[in-house]
């Protein structure tokens, strides 16, 4: 169990860690964790299309912007969202430590297809752990965002860059 503490579960959490979204560790595992205190800038954002839908995705690429996404918003635009990019598949688990928005998150898998839509409500640190364990990237936007766009499992996220892998992991091909 100590060197399952030591070498297996930092590193889960460093993969897995998407901030305010892993939930604490137990006590017998404590991990001293420093949390965000307040929102962090607007990040480098992009454009997706999330089946006919258009919307402005701020990335967050490094574990800092990860551990913080959300945190302490107070508001975000109807077409506005965060995404997440992990550098190998996962079983992610999001939750909303500090996170006073309702949210709503896809995630999604490498091809770029939404395999599962959930619901978080803000404030709630239960974690919202995915099914599959093939998730590479997940999306948050505003409450029922999917709903109200009819985005169902199944459809296809594409950036102004081109396929989520293209946009993320292949760069600079052409040049």
């Amino acid at each position: 169990m100590k060197w399952f503490s030591i070498i297996v579960l930092p590193a889960f959490l460093a993969l897995a860690g998407c901030n305010k979204k892993m939930p604490p560790a137990p006590a017998s595992e404590a991990i001293e964790q420093d949390y965000p205190t307040r929102a962090q800038p607007k990040l480098q954002s992009l454009r997706l299309w999330i089946g006919p839908e258009e919307v402005t995705a701020e990335m967050a690429l490094t574990r800092e912007q990860e551990q913080t996404g959300l945190m302490f918003r107070t508001n975000m635009n109807e077409n506005a969202g965060m995404i997440f990019v992990f550098p190998q598949p996962i079983r992610a688990a999001f939750w909303m430590k500090n996170t006073i928005l309702p949210l709503s998150v896809a995630y999604i898998d490498p091809e770029g297809a939404i395999v599962e839509i959930h619901d978080l409500e803000p404030q709630n640190t239960n974690a919202v752990v995915a099914q599959s364990d093939n998730i590479l990237y997940v999306l948050e936007m505003n409450r029922d965002w999917f709903k109200r766009h009819r985005i169902e499992t199944g459809t296809y996220i594409r950036s102004e860059k081109g396929t989520l892998t293209d946009t993320f992991f292949r760069r600079n091909q052409a040049q």
